[in-house]
């Protein structure tokens, strides 16, 4: 098939279909390799708040079946992180027909950079966002007051700013994307630099305990994958543009 020629919407269906039943089918894979692991993950991922609690704190169950859930819930969300190379592989073979075929050759290295790019966010959220974040909540403790978390509130919560810290930290992949689209170029991420840097804080008072300390380390990492992707757009956005100038002045020269 040629560039020119499209496919039918329904060979888009059956196309999409097979992607998401491959995604499924590798998440369905992780999630029972990590369910073995799930009591040892579980307790990776408290260390943060472990460490922030008094000696003798430990997480609790109110619940008959709420540790057993929340050990299948830490599976998937393991299975997920650790099946995210496919995801995106999936993903951008997915959208792969639709481009050129000087640009089918990205879809590899993307794939590589969004992996990279996802779970790079979650760890930093993990090493770095959890440990102060964790400290301040504790803080409210006093000798009247204990903190109890329990065990699928924790998970919730820790689950959430994962995922969002993966998804943030993909922001210079998507928005070179957009500049090799023509959609955005460098003079429009430069202009609104200051709009941007203002909607950064705003989303991490949202997703992050309300400690400045907190919220700078969200918004920080942002503000610089901003310039990141800035510099993303200069070096691999559109340049159409700039090839019609040089075209139009050597004809005339």
């Amino acid at each position: 098939m040629t560039e020119d020629e499209k496919l039918p919407f329904t060979s888009h269906l059956e196309e999409l279909r097979r992607r998401l039943i491959i995604c499924f089918s590798a998440i369905g894979v992780c999630f029972v390799v990590c369910y073995v692991f799930s009591k040892k993950l579980f307790e990776i991922l408290m260390q943060p708040l472990i460490s922030a609690m008094p000696p003798d704190g430990k997480l609790i169950y109110t619940g008959l079946p709420e540790a057993f859930f929340t050990y299948l819930k830490v599976a998937l969300l393991a299975g997920i992180l650790l099946s995210v190379p496919i995801l995106m592989y999936q993903l951008w073979m997915f959208i792969a027909p639709g481009l050129y075929n000087k640009e089918k050759r990205w879809v590899l290295p993307i794939v590589c950079l969004s992996s990279f790019f996802f779970m790079g966010g979650a760890l930093f959220g993990y090493f770095v966002v959890f440990p102060f974040g964790f400290k301040f909540f504790m803080g409210f403790a006093s000798d009247y007051i204990r903190a109890l978390p329990s065990m699928r509130e924790y998970l919730g919560f820790s689950a959430k700013l994962l995922f969002a810290f993966g998804v943030v930290f993909e922001m210079p992949l998507f928005i070179t994307f957009l500049a090799k689209l023509g959609i955005v170029d460098v003079k429009f991420l430069r202009t609104k630099r200051r709009y941007a840097i203002l909607l950064f804080f705003v989303f991490a008072a949202i997703l992050t305990p309300p400690d400045v300390i907190t919220q700078i380390m969200m918004a920080g990492p942002l503000i610089v994958l901003y310039e990141v992707s800035i510099l993303g757009a200069k070096m691999f956005g559109k340049k159409e543009a700039k090839e019609d100038i040089s075209e139009t002045k050597e004809s005339a020269g």
